[in-house]
């Protein structure tokens, strides 16, 4: 009887926090957005990046953000050409029954023309590195140096493609720079970066092949609903070994340049992609995936909303918002965030959208919002999620996994700021996040350790917890803005700003506003384990 009155005391103690934290999340927000509208509306005219917008009368569209711009100008495009492809395919697949080679013939011979119209006559870089790694997996995949061989030639290619710029048809003979006029409308070597995650991928699927998998596919099929069904999730065709023969050069090509993934992904593994190749996935229905697009474009109208009303990305871009105050900086930089959010979000799930159509499934990125996310790991699992899964596969695991978490997130997140660019900001964000992640392993660390016995010692530990996850969300915020925004050489500035007499107020309000967050992300967590 004592411990239900304690467990309908703590149930109501938690409906009564819940109102609270709402009330002060709605509250926080209407500030927020007030100020926001009133920050794009006062300074317009010395912002740059914004035209003429088409939603909303009278109000410009801050189209600031070259990935977001380029991508918002091709929908239409990308829309037609996907969608003929997608027809054909459906169309010679149904027509010869086509099984593995045939489609991925079909879809080699599409993502040819589509990557011959992105970068031209540069497809040659391409091919050659493709194939260049194909004979070395070939090769030495039974190798115990294989992972040296397979590692070092594709971070080779990755490095010397951004030094290089790509590289210049003349170095090969003066007689062949006249190609120098048919590089395409896309430099090849940024979109390369997701081909080398694919090579690598490949060359580990096929070395693993005959060696024992570390997977419980009997404990993954007990937890995982989909499997239950009967049909296959995405971790399943991941893991899963295949034969020798589906390891050929045509499957090969046609992984690395698969149109709908080409540009920016998400990332799946070789394994998953041949596997669907003969029998399409089964996870996600029709109608859930007509449901994802119709979402999709509710997304974009949120998108355009936003860009047309707060002025976030053009702020950033200019020196404008170091000028403005602490509380100012603090909501720019919040927008900047969101803003970043939503952009990939819709870029990455146009993509995906398209693959599932096709019949290839890969992993969803973002599948939590940005502010659903109150600790580090959890914010890079649900961030980049395709990448980190990747990770997970071919270094966290290989590396040692858990047991050496502390030394693999130094690897694991230089490896990441590398590859995006070569670029000292992407290395400070890297390493910031890495320093940020040490407090966090060794508070969770202490957590398991920790057994509160009794309520007041799981409500103290709950307001320790919520405590370091706003202490977290802070130490996100400041090592996204360094990484993507403001650059190592903003740090000094950024904390200045808040690290003196006007500024620390602000600084302590954010500090509670993300206290309060993280409490209702854990009301949120505690619902759906209720509702599972």
């Amino acid at each position: 009887m004592a411990i239900s009155a304690n467990s309908s005391k703590s149930g109501n103690w938690k409906r009564r926090e819940l109102w609270f934290l709402v009330i002060y999340a709605i509250v926080f927000y209407v500030i927020i957005i007030n100020r926001s509208l009133q920050l794009s509306r006062d300074y317009y005219k010395q912002l740059s990046g914004l035209r003429p917008g088409w939603l909303l009368a009278n109000h410009l569209n801050d189209v600031s953000d070259a990935q977001w711009r380029n991508f918002r100008g091709n929908i239409p495009v990308l829309t037609l050409v996907f969608g003929i492809f997608t027809l054909l395919a459906y169309l010679m697949k149904a027509f010869f029954d086509l099984r593995v080679r045939g489609m991925s013939i079909v879809w080699l011979l599409f993502s040819l023309a589509y990557l011959s119209y992105l970068h031209g006559a540069c497809i040659v870089f391409i091919l050659s590195i493709a194939t260049g790694n194909f004979i070395l997996v070939k090769i030495f995949a039974q190798k115990e140096y294989f992972p040296l061989i397979v590692w070092s030639y594709n971070i080779l290619f990755l490095l010397c493609n951004r030094i290089y710029e790509g590289y210049s048809f003349s170095i090969f003979g003066q007689q062949w720079a006249f190609l120098e006029n048919y590089r395409g409308s896309f430099r090849w070597h940024i979109c390369f970066n997701f081909v080398v995650l694919r090579m690598i991928s490949f060359g580990f699927d096929y070395h693993w092949t005959n060696r024992d998998s570390h997977f419980d596919q009997e404990k993954h099929y007990q937890r995982c609903h989909i499997c239950k069904s009967g049909k296959s999730c995405y971790q399943v065709l991941q893991e899963r070994s295949l034969p020798n023969d589906r390891f050929g050069y045509i499957t090969y090509l046609s992984y690395l340049v698969y149109a709908p993934l080409y540009i920016a992904g998400p990332i799946l593994s070789f394994n998953a992609f041949a596997s669907q190749l003969d029998v399409p996935q089964n996870a996600i229905s029709v109608r859930n995936v007509i449901l994802y697009g119709f979402r999709w474009m509710l997304s974009i109208i949120l998108m355009e909303l936003m860009t047309h009303l707060c002025y976030y990305n053009a702020f950033a871009k200019s020196d404008l918002w170091k000028h403005l105050s602490p509380m100012d900086v603090f909501i720019i930089g919040y927008g900047v965030l969101n803003f970043m959010w939503l952009k990939f979000l819709l870029i990455w799930r146009f993509f995906r959208f398209w693959s599932l159509i096709n019949g290839i499934e890969a992993p969803e990125n973002m599948p939590k919002c940005i502010n659903n996310c109150h600790n580090l790991e959890g914010f890079w699992k649900n961030w980049h999620a395709s990448f980190n899964k990747w990770l997970v596969r071919y270094i966290y695991i290989p590396l040692g996994g858990s047991k050496k978490k502390l030394l693999n997130v130094w690897v694991i997140f230089t490896f990441v700021a590398i590859w995006h660019d070569l670029e000292w900001k992407l290395l400070s964000w890297a390493w910031l996040t890495c320093l940020f992640f040490i407090p966090e392993l060794v508070f969770k660390s202490a957590g398991k350790t920790f057994q509160a016995q009794s309520s007041f010692g799981v409500c103290i530990f709950r307001e320790l917890s919520a405590v370091a996850g706003a202490v977290t969300i802070t130490c996100l915020m400041v090592a996204n803005l360094v990484g993507f925004v403001v650059g190592p050489g903003g740090i000094n500035w950024l904390l200045s700003s808040f690290l003196h007499k006007e500024g620390l107020p602000v600084l302590g309000g954010m500090l509670v506003t993300f206290y309060v967050g993280t409490k209702i992300m854990f009301h949120i967590d505690e619902a759906k384990q209720r509702l599972s």
